[in-house]
């Protein structure tokens, strides 16, 4: 049976002993063991219907898991980000508007308070926004999109930071600003978790990664999990690892190797 307490002993945000998720009968997270702590930055890479998605549901506490203990903080308050491509924008609102949306559960008045205006504008000028304010979401750059939903998110002061794919469709050099804000906010208190296919963009500049095909297959820095065995296992099909200034390069010959998803074998640790 599912066990949610909203109670940890030791200081971390959350904890995962067990957890299988099914779709009907299909199981799509298997026995699914995971801590995230206070100071984390994790990313989860695996294919597409390797359960990443539904993973980021069970720690948003959006997903009834079939099996296992879910275990959190008291209180804890918990911000997503979702995927910039599943947003509709053409929806006749403002980057002010947009970012308000956040407050607007238990809201008496059908306008914003003073002190939510001026939230608004700190976190719009925290993330470079400041001038946007005014600007119709649809006429933003693919980076100013994200940081617009980033700024939404942090509106709830998280002390957990979920998000979906932060860095899909965007250019290089977006990426590279994403990730050192994020970078940022992860060292201003702020865990973070996201998922992501970009094993030499995203992933192999953060501190922790999981590697995740229904199960988890492996956890630990960059250098720990990006490996051909492990990528064998996760991907379904086997890659070079060379190293370039420290880090390793992942040689994708598969060009659609993210969107197949293969029976696994015994966990890797």
């Amino acid at each position: 049976m599912m066990s949610q307490q909203r109670y940890l002993d030791d200081g971390a945000l959350v904890r995962l002993r067990g957890v299988s998720c099914r779709y009907d009968r299909d199981t799509v997270l298997d026995r699914i063991d995971l801590d995230i702590g206070r100071d984390q930055f994790t990313g989860i890479v695996g294919p597409s219907g390797s359960g990443k998605t539904t993973l980021l549901k069970v720690l948003l506490g959006t997903m009834v898991v079939a099996a296992g203990q879910v275990r959190m903080a008291p209180g804890l308050r918990v911000g997503y980000v979702p995927q910039v491509e599943t947003v509709d924008w053409n929806f006749p609102v403002t980057v002010a508007q947009c970012v308000l949306m956040a407050r607007t559960r238990g809201r008496v008045l059908p306008w914003p308070s003073a002190s939510e205006r001026r939230d608004t504008s700190a976190v719009l000028d925290r993330l470079g926004l400041g001038g946007f304010a005014d600007r119709h979401i649809r006429r933003l750059s693919g980076g100013q999109q994200q940081r617009v939903f980033l700024a939404r998110a942090l509106m709830g002061d998280p002390q957990l930071l979920v998000m979906d794919e932060p860095t899909s469709g965007v250019d290089a050099t977006t990426r590279h600003d994403v990730l050192h804000l994020l970078d940022d906010l992860n060292r201003a208190g702020t865990a973070i978790v996201l998922t992501t296919h970009d094993l030499n963009g995203i992933a192999s500049h953060l501190p922790h990664l999981v590697c995740l095909n229904t199960t988890v297959v492996a956890t630990g820095t960059p250098r720990q999990v990006l490996t051909p065995e492990v990528l064998e296992r996760t991907f379904g099909a086997r890659m070079e690892v060379l190293e370039h200034a420290g880090m390793p390069v992942v040689i994708d010959e598969h060009a659609h190797l993210h969107h197949r998803v293969v029976p696994l074998r015994k966990n890797a640790s």
